[in-house]
């Protein structure tokens, strides 16, 4: 079923009829535009292909050969040069790209927008001939209309002012035709920037984007009713379609309408990982390896600059996963500062899976450790400076990061000790979680050399640790022995402390005991000598106690002094 459209202020046999065509692969109408110029110097009677030749017949022979590529069309010169400024220089002034083929004039056409494909339209045009316009060739064609100054100064109803109304007409009634005229510009991207298709088609985008939340519905016979059900993030998958600088180009426009910055970070993510994850780092076999990691350098470079500076409007992993491209492409160091200052101040509300950046390669770490390292070392530096900082959140969340990464067999004493060492002691309250996550990764790594242990466990200390974590510590056969024999020292100075205060307290009261028993005596006028013999006896086994108890702290302090030496 097809039904026909006629363009307002215009007459039909000017401009063509446009058809819609309901058998689309995207599940809309397809808009199509047949051209019929108005008035024809020559008509041919039919444009015969032979391999790579084009020959327009008629009544009088051809006089001019164009080429195009490696195809040539032999053609006429009226109907050429009538319609074409461009090339009615070429034919009635001398050049050095024309030639003389015996009664035919040669001339070479180099850099035609669309090439001979869309040369062979053109040719149609001009000798009367229907041609059939769509959003998939309408962009070469209009390009290569200016390219051959094909205006209305030279003859009216020309191909630029057709083309352009074809073009106006698809890009403010069609989503998905807007969508294939920036596809079809991929090819001849100069042109369609020259000639502001690429910045037409993105500020299309961006006011259906923003006046219509179901913009794909966008039709040339109507508006459909809107969608209730319709989500933010439907138009995602159409804007990651595009390449890298029409992407930023509907970007730009987008954020200009005044799109959450939210949204717009979101779009920017999911377009990342749509075409990071086909990125191979040079070793595509079709691409030489300098000019993917160059392209991939640029392409990582325009993505920062574009990111929404608002808080939230990007998340933790994104920005990690970012990084991680950075320096692997080695991309400018201020972009790359730009990035780690930005995780860094989000570091206080993560979470440990917004941390969790994973390596690709099979003998790497399973998660790529570096990353989060680059991103404390700029928090520790900024820390100081900070009066809001909240170093016991970061202390937290790092320590969770350690539980998760130690479980992993390729991760590096080197790797792990750095992540241990990145914060400073003051950031966590006491050390039980990093304990629990040193345990587990010399767990995970059973075959660990005594030295290596040693070094693992050096920040581990007997006062940071609660009362179970150093009950643990001590039974663990997993940790260092030196590391157990110095916990079981410092537990018996401990208890010997304790029994030595308990014991003082024990004195005090006693004393204190024995004054008010005194006072009642002199109050009630006591005289009993036994009564106070016995209280003497007290006092002196208390006193003998604590002689023992002090010389017992005294020979657990001296062992534990040659034990540390």
């Amino acid at each position: 079923m097809k039904k026909g459209f006629q363009f307002a202020g215009y007459d039909k046999a000017t401009i063509g009829t446009i058809t819609l065509d309901c058998q689309s692969p995207y599940g809309e109408k397809r808009n199509r535009c047949a051209l019929l110029p108005p008035n024809v110097p020559i008509l041919a009677h039919s444009l015969e292909r032979t391999q790579r030749n084009w020959i327009a017949r008629s009544n009088s022979p051809t006089d001019i050969i164009i080429q195009v590529g490696d195809s040539s069309f032999h053609l006429h010169k009226l109907a050429i040069a009538s319609r074409s400024e461009y090339l009615n220089r070429l034919v009635f002034q001398r050049g050095s790209n024309r030639e003389k083929a015996g009664d035919s004039l040669i001339i070479q056409m180099k850099n035609l927008p669309g090439g001979k494909k869309t040369f062979e339209l053109v040719v149609k045009f001009c000798y009367g001939r229907k041609i059939d316009i769509t959003a998939a060739n309408i962009v070469p064609l209009y390009c290569a209309a200016h390219f051959l100054e094909m205006s209305e100064d030279v003859e009216e109803g020309n191909l630029i002012s057709k083309t352009e109304s074809f073009l106006t007409f698809l890009i403010l009634s069609s989503w998905k035709d807007t969508f294939r005229i920036l596809k079809s510009s991929e090819s001849i991207s100069p042109w369609a920037k020259d000639l502001h298709i690429v910045k037409r088609c993105s500020e299309a985008i961006a006011w259906k984007l923003c006046t219509n939340p179901n913009a794909s519905s966008f039709t040339c016979e109507s508006e459909t009713p809107l969608s209730n059900n319709s989500v933010d993030n439907w138009w995602f998958e159409d804007v990651s379609c595009l390449r890298i600088d029409h992407f930023i180009e509907v970007i730009q426009s987008i954020r200009k309408r005044g799109t959450k910055p939210e949204l717009v970070g979101s779009c920017i993510e999911h377009w990342t990982r749509k075409w990071f994850s086909q990125v191979t780092f040079g070793l595509d076999k079709e691409t030489p390896i300098p000019i993917t990691l160059q392209l991939h350098r640029i392409s990582t470079e325009c993505l920062i600059s574009i990111l929404p500076s608002e808080e939230n409007s990007v998340t933790c992993n994104f920005l990690l996963h970012l990084i991680k491209a950075g320096v692997m492409l080695k991309i400018n160091s201020e972009l790359l500062c730009v990035l780690e200052r930005r995780v860094a101040l989000m570091l206080e509300k993560c979470r440990v899976p917004d941390l969790l950046v994973k390596n690709q390669g099979d003998k790497d770490s399973l998660y790529d450790v570096s990353v989060v390292l680059r991103v404390l070392r700029f928090y520790v530096c900024g820390m100081s400076s900070n009066q809001s900082a909240k170093p016991h959140s970061v202390g937290r969340l790092v320590d969770g990061y350690l539980t998760q990464v130690a479980r992993d067999e390729n991760l590096t004493m080197e790797s792990f000790k750095s992540l241990v060492e990145a914060l400073p002691q003051k950031a966590r309250h006491c050390d039980d979680n990093l304990y629990r996550a040193i345990d587990m990764y010399l767990k995970a790594h059973p075959n660990l050399a005594e030295e290596d242990r040693t070094d693992a466990c050096r920040v581990l200390e007997y006062h940071r640790l609660s009362h179970e974590a150093r009950q643990h510590v001590m039974q663990n056969d997993r940790l260092p022995l030196k590391l157990t024999t110095e916990f079981v020292l410092l537990e018996q100075v401990n208890m010997a402390t304790s029994m030595t205060s308990n014991g003082s307290n024990y004195r005090r009261t006693n004393a204190q005991t024995i004054i008010r028993v005194n006072k009642d005596m002199e109050k009630r006028q006591i005289t009993n000598a036994q009564e106070i013999s016995m209280m003497k006896k007290d006092v002196e086994m208390i006193k003998s106690q604590l002689l023992e108890v002090y010389s017992c702290k005294m020979k657990l302090q001296n062992q534990l002094k040659r034990c540390i030496r």
